[in-house]
């Protein structure tokens, strides 16, 4: 997993998971505390996520509105949005563009 960029936008590629969400959360959280404004998550170059990997993204959605800050997430992969709609934080999480509900294959 690797993660690229500032307090404004972070590039975010690989897999986001057990192994790498503690090194993750410190980089997102650093983000949101260091910056103002909307925290943009590129994850074109995402690979995977798992539960734990989601948990951070939430921890940092979280941490984002009590510093008076937006997460906003860009460009997330198919494979992703499903999981998004099927646990419904496609309706919490700011999500650029939106979710094309239609688009995505039936699981």
């Amino acid at each position: 997993m690797y993660i690229r960029g500032d307090h404004a936008e972070l590039v975010v590629g690989g897999r986001l998971d057990v192994r790498s969400a503690a090194d993750a959360r410190t980089v997102l959280h650093t983000a949101v505390d260091d910056g103002r404004g909307d925290l943009v998550l590129d994850l074109s170059g995402l690979d995977s996520w798992d539960a734990t990997g989601l948990g951070v993204i939430m921890g940092a959605h979280r941490r984002a509105g009590r510093c008076g800050r937006r997460l906003v997430l860009r460009d997330v992969p198919p494979q992703m949005q499903r999981l998004l709609v099927a646990t419904r934080l496609h309706r919490i999480l700011a999500i650029e563009g939106g979710i094309g509900l239609e688009s995505l294959p039936r699981v």
